[in-house]
Order: structure tokens, then C-alpha cells, then sequence
């Protein structure tokens, strides 16, 4: 491939999108389709692009080269900080580039679909096409002064689509709430960011590598925490406790906008990041990270098995396979986090849009307890649920199965506790996905909707069926040839290691299936809240952590600002300003009356005058 082509297709990748989305914000009326048509070639455009990088680029081996780092303009320099825009094509991000553009490009097309009636496509396209711009600006950046920026691009383009229908209270609620929890991960991002600087002397991600692979104290006594700081983006983008509560409440944006969120775009940029910037995290601030993934895993887990919002539970179950790939990185193996990441954005992409195919079949209807019986009436989407299924519960061979079990088998090798996590966490997956499967789809129908229900027009399941595809074939392709890199820090497990794992991970996804079938198969009510009792309700109300954070934010935000308002009004502007300005008044309308223009007046004030002075005197 011609060198001017390698380095004109970088840009094209990046800024396809962006264009698409700016050419339908000028056009102030264009129409629906026309608006749909160039969001989605400009999405088309940049897989077709990143399609060509990876032809071109992939096996290099050279992770800073005149192809891969590309310079546009004058750098910015601040100090002895000087930023530059450039592209970082190494196999890790060109593989990345591949997933975020192909899954954003079936779920543009699904979107022209699913969103056919409504008011405001060309506003949704526009938003859709920002989104995967900063998504992949995210993935291509080359320092992290310019991925912070586009990370903080995806959290504003999130918020716009999760507020799509902002004329509805509860979603413009979670948009804020997404916007407004990110912003505390991003605060210790950026403090990360400038500690790194501070010390090193450079952000950009080859030079960082470089240095610390020269002298790998370089960070001296600051290494952890630098490490956990920056972690804090992760937990803010990737949603980990304890700023995982922003994400379930994503699901009143439209269902495609959950699938983008939820599958290679956003979610996932945190643990891009965790890869991308792996070779800063010390010992310890990876045994934190594998613990904060471990439990997060857990904990959404068993908030998912008691949600009745179908969205919802798909929300919890990406909480916990996000918690999973953090906890994979946290145990050294970043590569293994990749290929679950990879599959992940199949299956799940695959998972949201057939339940939104489920939804729109029944009018927005959400609660799974007003569905059944769907399995006849919507065929299509019921095999792709299905696989989707069977691929997140990992039964060999869909795609599942080998990211999970390599997962497994680090956690085995190097933490057993968080192994026996991993094995509880494999068995409630398949215990609350196929209680969906079970109470949708089986049975008999429980509403009108869903007796009425049809299947789903090509346009929305053709690009379903290739993500199934995807999601059952992925697997066996990734783990035949990691095509992300293997990171030279990373210890793969023994064998022996690897056949427990999957073993134990097979038998999880039974157990799980069993149970779900003893519990569900034909039942009209959940059954757990009277087995369960007490545990049950607090799994429904989420472990109580939306109540907590309002608690604490009432009686420290809300206590804090109380007070500054008591001080600002009554102190500053009561006792201050208006008090001096008072004062000033009264003694100006004191001397007034002394200047009244009497001269019988001034007379007799000369006359106390003379008087006082005779008495001070004498």
C-alpha cells in the first residue's frame, strides 16, 4: 500500500464520522433518511478505512513509526510540556479500531430500523456519528493529554444520547447522572495524568513505555498511586463500584444507544485504557484493580438475577463482565481482558438489539413479567438472544467460552479467591440470562402486546444475525491468533490451569441453566422474593447504593451548601455588603438633616457647638 495512502487513512477512519455528523447539524431540515444515509456511510466509511490499516499496518512491530505517529500542525507547547495530535496504530489499537467500527456500523444500520418513527432522527444520527468519532479518537490517541480529550468527548456525546428524549423526566435524570458520575472517575483521571507528567517529563504513551522500560522506577514512591488515579478513569467510564450506579439508569436512552454504549464504545474505553497504559500499573495498584473487578463482577451479578426491566438486566450483566475484564488486567493478563472484551462487544451488541427488537414488537414495553410466549411469534430474534446467551454463558465453542476460560485460568494460576469470584460470577450469568430466556420467550403470553407480537423487519435483523454469527465464531478466531499483541509483562497459565478453568467454567454455565430452569420454566411470578425473603428485595433495590449516595450526598453536598448559602446571604451579602451599604445610607441620611438650608438651624447648632467646646474646655 502507497505511504501517502497509509497516512491519509488514519484520518479518514477518525474523521468520516465526524463529518457526517456535522453535515447533518448544519443542515438545518434535512430529512430522516438522508440523515440516517450519511451517518452511516461516514460509520461504513471508517470500517472500510480500518479494515485497510489493519491489511497494511498489523505485525509491524515497531510501535512508533512515521505511519504510525502522525503529526498535524505545530505542536502546543506549555512549559516543558509539548502535546502533539498523532495516530498509534500498533496491533492493540488496530484491532480496536475494527471492533468499534464494525459493531457501531450493524448498530447504525439497526438504528435507521428502530428509530424509524421517531421525531428527531437527524438529532440521533448526529449524536450517534459525534459518539463513535470521540470512541475513536479514544482508540487512536498517541498521549494522553489527547485521549483525556476524547474522553471527555464521549462523555458529553453520551449524555446527549442517553437525554435523547429529554421531554421525559427520568431520561434527562440519567443523562445528568451519567454525566455528572463520570466527571468524578475523569477528576482523578486528569490528577493521574499530570502526576505522570510531573515526574516523567512526557505523556505521550511510546515515550512513556520507553522510559519506564529503561528505569522501571522512574515514578519512584508515586508509582502506585499515579497507577490508581489513572484507574479512576476506568472506573468512572467502565463503571465499576463505586461509580457503577450510572449505568442501568443509561437504559432510558433508545435501545440501539444502550447497545453502542454498552458493547465496544464507552464501556469499554476503560478498559482499553487499562491495556493501553498497562505497563504503569505497579503490583499493588493491580491487586486493587483485580479486586475492584472481582467485586464488581459479583455485585452486579446478583442485582441482575432480580430485575424485571429487561434492559436493566442486560445493563447489570455488561457491569459484570466489565468487572470481569478489569479483573483480568488486575491479574496480569491484559491480552486475556482484550479477548474477552472483543467477544463481549459481539454478543452483547447481538443481546441489546434483540431485546430491542423484543420491545419495539411490544410497543416499549420493558417489564419481562409482561412478555412470554415469544419464541413463535418472533423466531429470528429468539435464536439471536438465544446464541447471544449461550455465548456470555460461554458454552464452548461460541465466543464466550475462550475468553472466559482464559480469564479463569490467570485467576486460577495467580488468585484462587478471586477464581471461586469468577466461577460464582460464570453461574448466576447463566442463571439470570436464561431466567430471560425462560420468562420472555417460553410460556404462554402474559399481556395483548405480546400476544399481538411480530418479528422484527429485515433492516433490524439482518445485522443481528451477523453478530450472531460473530459471536459464535470470534472465539475460536481470536484465540487461534490473538490478533490484539501479546503484552511482554504477561504470564500466560499452564494448561492444566486451562482445562480446570474450563471445566469448571462449563460446569457453572449447566448449573446456572439448571436452576434457572427449576426455577422459571413456566412461571408466571418470580419465585425468589418468597424463597429468599429479605436478600431478594435488597438484590431488587440494588444493594440500597442510589438511597446511600443520596444520604451522603445530603449531608455533605447538600449540608456544605446549605451552609455556604446561610453564609453568603446572611454574612457576605447581609452583614457585609448590604450591612456596609446600610450603614453608609444611614449616616448620609443623618447629615442630610443637617444640612437642611435653615439658617435659624445652623444658628443654633453653631450655638451647641460653642457650648460643647466651653465644656470640654473648662
Amino acid at each position: 500500500m502507497p505511504e501517502s495512502l497509509l497516512i491519509t487513512l488514519p484520518w479518514l477512519v477518525l474523521l468520516a464520522p465526524l463529518a457526517a455528523a456535522v453535515a447533518i447539524l448544519l443542515r438545518g431540515r434535512m430529512s430522516s433518511a438522508s440523515s440516517a444515509a450519511l451517518s452511516i456511510g461516514g460509520v461504513l466509511l471508517s470500517f472500510i478505512g480500518s479494515v485497510g490499516l489493519w491489511v497494511a499496518c498489523r505485525g509491524k512491530g515497531v510501535p512508533e513509526h512515521p505511519l504510525i505517529w502522525l503529526q498535524a500542525g505545530d505542536a502546543l507547547a506549555a512549559g516543558s510540556l509539548t502535546l502533539s495530535f498523532g495516530f498509534k496504530l500498533d496491533d492493540l489499537s488496530l484491532w480496536m479500531l475494527l471492533v468499534v467500527t464494525g459493531v457501531a456500523s450493524l448498530i447504525h444500520i439497526y438504528s435507521w430500523g428502530y428509530m424509524r418513527e421517531d421525531r428527531a432522527i437527524p438529532r440521533y444520527f448526529a449524536g450517534l456519528s459525534l459518539f463513535t468519532f470521540s470512541m475513536l479518537g479514544i482508540v487512536m490517541a498517541g498521549n494522553l493529554v489527547q485521549l483525556f480529550i476524547f474522553w471527555e468527548l464521549v462523555g458529553v456525546s453520551s449524555y446527549l444520547l442517553i437525554g435523547h428524549w429529554f421531554e421525559r423526566p427520568r431520561a434527562a435524570d440519567a443523562a445528568k447522572k451519567a454525566l455528572i458520575i463520570n466527571r468524578v472517575g475523569d477528576l482523578g483521571f486528569l490528577i493521574g495524568i499530570l502526576m505522570v507528567w510531573s515526574i516523567t517529563g512526557t505523556v505521550g504513551l511510546g515515550a512513556l513505555a520507553e522510559k519506564l522500560a529503561v528505569n522501571p522506577e522512574l515514578l519512584g514512591t508515586s508509582a502506585t498511586l499515579a497507577g490508581l488515579l489513572i484507574f479512576c478513569g476506568c472506573v468512572g467510564k467502565s463503571a465499576q463500584f463505586p461509580l457503577h450506579v450510572w449505568l442501568p439508569d443509561a437504559m432510558e436512552g433508545p435501545t440501539p444507544v444502550s447497545a453502542l454504549i454498552h458493547a465496544a464504545t464507552m464501556v469499554a474505553a476503560g478498559v482499553y485504557l487499562l491495556c493501553r497504559v498497562f505497563f504503569l500499573f505497579t503490583p499493588d495498584a493491580l491487586h486493587v484493580i483485580s479486586w475492584v473487578g472481582g467485586g464488581t463482577a459479583l455485585l452486579a451479578a446478583l442485582i441482575a438475577l432480580q430485575q424485571d426491566d429487561l434492559k436493566r438486566v442486560l445493563a447489570y450483566s455488561t457491569l459484570s463482565q466489565l468487572g470481569f475484564m478489569v479483573m483480568a488486567v488486575g491479574l496480569g493478563a491484559p491480552s486475556a481482558a482484550m479477548f474477552h472484551l472483543s467477544t463481549h462487544a459481539f454478543f452483547k451488541a447481538l443481546l441489546f438489539l434483540a431485546a430491542g427488537s423484543v420491545i419495539r414488537a411490544l410497543h416499549h414495553q420493558q417489564d419481562i413479567w409482561k412478555m412470554g410466549g415469544l419464541r413463535s411469534r418472533m423466531p429470528v430474534t429468539f435464536w439471536c438472544f438465544l446464541i447471544g446467551t449461550l455465548a456470555l454463558g460461554g458454552l464452548p465453542p461460541l465466543g464466550g467460552f475462550f475468553s472466559k476460560d482464559e480469564i479463569l485460568a490467570h485467576a486460577l494460576t495467580h488468585n484462587r479467591p478471586l477464581f471461586a469470584v469468577g466461577v460464582c460470577v460464570a453461574l448466576l450469568s447463566a442463571l439470570y440470562m436464561f431466567r430471560v430466556v425462560l420468562v420472555v420467550f417460553g410460556g404462554a403470553s402474559r399481556d395483548v402486546a405480546a400476544g399481538r407480537a411480530k418479528e422484527s423487519p429485515a433492516i433490524m435483523w439482518v445485522p443481528m444475525l451477523i453478530l450472531a454469527a460473530l459471536s459464535a465464531g470470534s472465539g475460536a478466531l481470536v484465540a487461534v491468533d490473538h490478533p490484539f499483541g501479546v503484552f511482554p509483562s504477561e504470564i500466560h497459565p499452564p494448561r492444566l490451569a486451562s482445562l480446570w478453568a474450563m471445566l469448571c467454567g462449563t460446569l457453572a454455565l449447566l448449573l446456572g441453566a439448571a436452576l434457572a430452569w427449576r426455577f422459571y420454566r413456566g412461571a408466571a411470578v418470580d419465585p425468589l422474593p418468597l424463597q429468599w425473603g429479605v436478600l431478594a428485595r435488597t438484590m431488587r433495590q440494588r444493594f440500597y447504593f442510589d438511597e446511600l449516595y443520596l444520604w451522603l450526598n445530603r449531608w455533605s453536598h447538600e449540608l456544605l451548601s446549605h451552609m455556604s448559602d446561610f453564609a453568603e446571604r446572611w454574612l457576605i451579602a447581609g452583614a457585609g455588603v448590604r450591612g456596609a451599604s446600610g450603614l453608609a445610607l444611614f449616616a448620609g441620611s443623618a447629615l442630610r438633616l443637617l444640612q437642611s438650608g435653615n439658617l435659624q438651624t445652623y444658628a443654633l447648632w453653631m450655638a451647641a457647638g460653642l457650648l460643647l467646646l466651653l465644656y470640654l474646655f473648662l
